[in-house]
């Protein structure tokens, strides 16, 4: 049994797998933090199963909001140090490539990353097996529209999809329907089977580019510095 954990975007989710089989899946939008929905989540996915009989934790390590991956990794962690679980970190635009397992098509992932920026990764799904055809990056929406002019039949997928799709223009782009736009515990399952197992002290958050207060930060230094 895998326990599958999603809290990288506004939405959380959690679900509870054995191989294909979903026994119990959820996700949450209550307009709070992660910090207080994730660990009741996880407890009404378990139901009356308990953390010792979960073989490996899966999460999404990013990329997404710095808070919300920072949470989701700490939450993971301190369940598997407990109960000695191995860990299963998984690319949110991994996971969402996989609510499409049932299509023969390209998969165009993308979260905001703010200023016409989105992360991003490509996928190719053909006959239930999903191809990765590029690594987890930060890409400008005109980069992002010259690449995808070479493919045919393009679903745009994730939190970022509206705005990428909209402002890419493509003939050959669809956008996704929105009860497979997210990622979701079920989409991390899928996407963390035959994937490595690691101990959770090598779980960490997996981040594109710097936050913003890490960005400002560094501006302040370069300005105090240019002035000496």
């Amino acid at each position: 049994m895998i326990l599958s954990v999603d809290s990288s975007a506004v939405i959380a989710s959690a679900a509870l797998t054995q191989g294909d089989k979903i026994i119990r899946s959820e996700l949450i939008n209550a307009g709070l933090t992660h910090s207080e929905t994730l660990l009741p989540l996880i407890k009404r996915i378990l139901g009356d199963y308990k953390m010792s009989q979960i073989e490996a934790i899966a999460i999404t390590a990013g990329p997404g909001s710095f808070t919300g991956v920072r949470i989701g990794v700490a939450t993971v962690k301190g369940l598997a140090f407990a109960e000695n679980i191995d860990c299963i970190p998984v690319s949110t635009l991994e996971a969402i490539a996989y609510n499409f397992i049932d299509e023969n098509c390209i998969v165009c992932s993308v979260m905001d990353a703010r200023r016409m920026q989105f992360y991003n990764a490509l996928f190719e799904i053909r006959d239930g097996v999903v191809t990765r055809l590029c690594n987890d990056r930060a890409i400008s929406i005109d980069d992002l529209k010259t690449e995808l002019a070479d493919f045919d039949n393009v679903i745009i997928a994730g939190d970022g999809a509206e705005l990428c799709y909209n402002n890419l223009m493509l003939e050959n782009t669809v956008l996704a329907d929105l009860d497979r736009r997210y990622q979701n515990g079920v989409g991390v399952s899928r996407a963390a089977l035959g994937k490595e197992k690691i101990s959770p002290s090598r779980l960490m958050p997996v981040y594109l580019r710097e936050s913003q207060a890490e960005r400002e930060l560094k501006l302040k230094k370069s300005a105090v510095s240019s002035q000496h």
